[in-house]
């Protein structure tokens, strides 16, 4: 566990914004070490070397997610999108199956099963998810905190009535993990992004199934997904990985470069002490706005606050250099290590302004 001297001290050097930057639900800024290591990617390319390291890479931050996500190596993938890995999960289910969802969830924890036309998806409020659980429900598929408003889901509650019912679980922690402690173990299936509160470049997004596969078929599988991936690069795959690397797309390689050096700066910050300063500022911010007569998105120990009705104020925001999101009409400021109380009181200020 870092001190807060440490801490401050490793974010000071990694991070420099030149903006009031508040916006980490929709991407994380990039540490140094990161940018470093992309640069270095890219001259590697560009010189003609061979590109054996940025393959380690990819191991690299395989395994450091599963440190992350508190998971055994052999159970987590890599991908591009959690999409892609939500349409692997929708084509394992048969015709007619019920897959219970929350309302206005992300697109990409639901659209693949809708797209599938003969899924009997079912859409109820998070705050009613665990409860409406139900003999015949075949998978719960959620965020572990919305993107919209950053509520966070009972995942605990959610386990529990999806054990009693014999359903599977899938949790998008695309809005979570870097910031809230992860438990994949407790759930079958598990995803998420990288270039959020992970703080890595686009195109990197990782998988957790279940020892056994979990009855998936990897659909989407190339020659990475091989046992011996470059004894599998022509004609059909002879024999897939034993392990969740069978569900592994071909890995943009710039970005795993640059993300190893930010699940390194994660795991030296720790996401408890991550998690703590993450928070903090999110409650600065509400008893700010409770002081401006603002009423946020009831969404308790959340990195995320979202203010119905002051989406509109986006664009002003980010021309006098403060940078949030407009959600659904809502005002969305996101918290994470680099944001500071001179932050959240500039954006008080502004809002009162």
């Amino acid at each position: 566990m870092e001190t807060t001297q440490t801490f401050d001290r490793l974010v000071r050097a990694e991070f420099a914004p030149r903006s009031t930057y508040l916006n980490t639900a929709s991407n994380g800024l990039l540490p140094a070490r990161t940018v470093a290591a992309l640069h270095e990617a890219a001259v590697l390319r560009a010189e003609g070397r061979p590109l054996t390291p940025l393959h380690e890479d990819v191991e690299a931050c395989r395994a450091a997610y599963a440190r992350l996500a508190g998971v055994p190596v052999t159970r987590v993938a890599t991908g591009a999108s959690v999409a892609a890995h939500t349409g692997v999960i929708a084509a394992s289910l048969p015709a007619g199956a019920e897959v219970l969802t929350a309302e206005d969830d992300f697109t990409s924890v639901l659209n693949p099963f809708h797209v599938r036309g003969d899924l009997k998806v079912r859409a109820v409020p998070l705050e009613r998810i665990a409860e409406s659980v139900r003999p015949g429900t075949a998978l719960v598929a959620v965020s572990a905190a919305q993107s919209a408003d950053g509520r966070v889901a009972d995942l605990t509650a959610l386990r529990e009535a999806a054990r009693e019912h014999g359903a599977r679980t899938y949790v998008d922690c695309s809005q979570a993990a870097g910031w809230l402690p992860m438990a994949a173990d407790a759930f079958d299936f598990s995803a998420s992004v990288s270039f959020k509160w992970l703080l890595g470049p686009h195109g990197a997004a990782f998988l957790v199934v279940p020892e056994d596969f979990g009855g998936l078929t990897p659909v989407l599988a190339g020659w990475v997904a091989g046992e011996a991936p470059w004894d599998s690069c022509y004609g059909p795959v002879q024999e897939l990985a034993r392990s969740a690397r069978r569900f592994d797309l071909t890995p943009a390689l710039f970005t795993f470069a640059g993300l190893r050096r930010s699940l390194e700066l994660i795991e030296e910050l720790g996401v408890a002490a991550v998690h703590a300063h993450d928070v903090a500022l999110a409650d600065r911010f509400r008893a700010g706005l409770a002081d401006l007569g603002h009423t946020p998105v009831p969404a308790p120990g959340s990195a995320i606050v979202s203010v119905p009705g002051l989406g509109g104020r986006q664009g002003e925001l980010s021309r006098a250099g403060i940078e949030v999101s407009d959600r659904a009409g809502n005002l969305r400021a996101a918290f994470h290590l680099y944001s500071t109380p001179d932050d959240v009181d500039r954006l008080l200020a502004a809002l009162a302004g």
